[in-house]
């Protein structure tokens, strides 16, 4: 009964090795670009290593992007748990306090990127992207709202603000990255973060 544990282990191992080469080399060549061969180069296995993992490139790919962005979720989710709300009293308090918790990567947004342009040409695929925005804004949107209701406005539509909150997140990201060291940039970006809240919820008396 050990060995087969053993081997278990093993490729388990073999696996993760894979998906994280997998995560610099689509990074570094685009996914169109990049070979079996680049990926086995850098995690150190063979082909017959990759392919008793996986199928093809398109299925390590799916498998890398499907783990990268569970750990982009649950690290966003633990971000916010851990904010400080009480020092927030307007709108822009609530975009200052919540938006460090949702990074601007340039490996990750290189790859997102190009996963989604890869998703536009094969519907099946898009289900996964839909199912990731959708978890995104699962986790942050519970969060902004309770914190705009500490200032006394209300979200009627949640649903509608967390898909606002990814699509400007997502626009302004490329933005940020070719500037990083722009100021003028990052602040358009909560410039634009601050309008969305207020244009999607209500002030029921409270401070705006």
């Amino acid at each position: 009964m050990a060995a087969p544990k053993r081997v278990t282990k093993r490729r388990g191992e073999t696996r993760q090795r894979l998906l994280e080469a997998a995560l610099w080399v689509f990074a570094e060549q685009g996914f169109g670009r990049s070979t079996v061969e680049q990926v086995c180069e850098r995690a150190g296995y063979t082909r017959g290593a990759f392919y008793s993992n996986f199928a093809s490139l398109d299925d390590l790919f799916l498998a890398m992007w499907e783990q990268r962005s569970t750990e982009l979720i649950d690290g966003l989710r633990q971000a916010l748990d851990e904010m400080d709300a009480s020092r927030v009293t307007d709108v822009r308090g609530v975009v200052e306090l919540v938006t460090p918790a949702v990074p601007v990567d340039d490996t990750w947004y290189r790859i997102t990127a190009e996963f989604t342009a890869h998703a536009l040409r094969n519907p099946g695929l898009r289900r996964v992207m839909t199912a990731r925005e959708e978890a995104i804004s699962g986790a942050i949107t519970p969060v902004v709202a309770e914190l705009l209701g500490k200032i006394g406005r209300e979200t009627p539509d949640q649903v509608a603000m967390g898909q606002a909150l990814v699509a400007v997140h997502d626009g302004t990201a490329a933005q940020c990255l070719l500037e990083p060291d722009n100021p003028a940039v990052w602040q358009r970006r909560a410039d634009l973060f601050e309008r969305v809240l207020t244009a999607y919820s209500i002030n029921n008396g409270g401070r705006s």
